[in-house]
Parts: C-alpha cells; sequence; structure tokens
C-alpha cells in the first residue's frame, strides 16, 4: 500500500480511538453527575413525602409552620414553604396570626369538620 493510505489508516483510526474514549469518558462524567443530582434532591423528596405524612395524619387536618419546622428541621422557612406547596399544601393563617398549612386534598374534610363543629355549637 501507499504511504498515504497508511497515513489515511492511520489517522482515521486515531480518531477512532480518541472518539471512543472521549466518548466513555463524557458517559461516566454524566453517570456521576446525574448520582450527585440524585442525592442533592433526595433529601427534598423525602422532606415532601414527611411533609405530606405530617399532614395526612387523621386526626389533624391542619399543622402549624412551627410544629413542620421542629419535625422537618434543616431548611430554612421560604425553603419549608416550597417544600410544603411542591407537597401538595397551602398556607393558612388563623385569627391570632399564625400560619397554618393543609393538604389541598383535604379540603373537603377540613370544611366538613368546620360545618359539623358549627353545627354542634348550634346545639
Amino acid at each position: 500500500m501507499e504511504p498515504q493510505v497508511w497515513s489515511a489508516l492511520s489517522a482515521l483510526l486515531g480518531a477512532l480511538v480518541g472518539g471512543g474514549v472521549s466518548y466513555m469518558l463524557n458517559r461516566q462524567q454524566f453517570r456521576n453527575q446525574l448520582e450527585l443530582a440524585r442525592e442533592h434532591h433526595r433529601t427534598e423528596f423525602m422532606a415532601e413525602e414527611t411533609a405530606r405524612a405530617l399532614l395526612s395524619h387523621k386526626g389533624f387536618t391542619d399543622r402549624s409552620f412551627e410544629t413542620l419546622q421542629r419535625h422537618l428541621g434543616g431548611f430554612e422557612d421560604d425553603e419549608l414553604r416550597k417544600i410544603l406547596v411542591r407537597a401538595g399544601a397551602m398556607r393558612t393563617y388563623r385569627e391570632d396570626g399564625t400560619e397554618w398549612w393543609r393538604l389541598v386534598s383535604r379540603m373537603d374534610e377540613f370544611i366538613e369538620k368546620k360545618e359539623l363543629g358549627r353545627i354542634a355549637r348550634e346545639i
């Protein structure tokens, strides 16, 4: 074979090997970044699940923000509020100005309890 053919084949082989190595390294780096992102957000997902569990308790439709802070420590106030919203909760305020949270999915249950309480007071 002529030297030009050998030169072209070696250049092609070098490009293929270099491209393959680059592909493998980028693939491994992507996997590592994905795993780090999953681990980073795992805390938030677990916090959402915990918030949902606290707000789903059979005896309480509402929870005070202070109670939620106590049970979900390690988050700034606004960060915790964002977690509660992602968990499906809504904020309400009591007459004394305290902040309370309840799941939107439990709104009917809250209204029903409120109506029963009003009826009981009338009797």
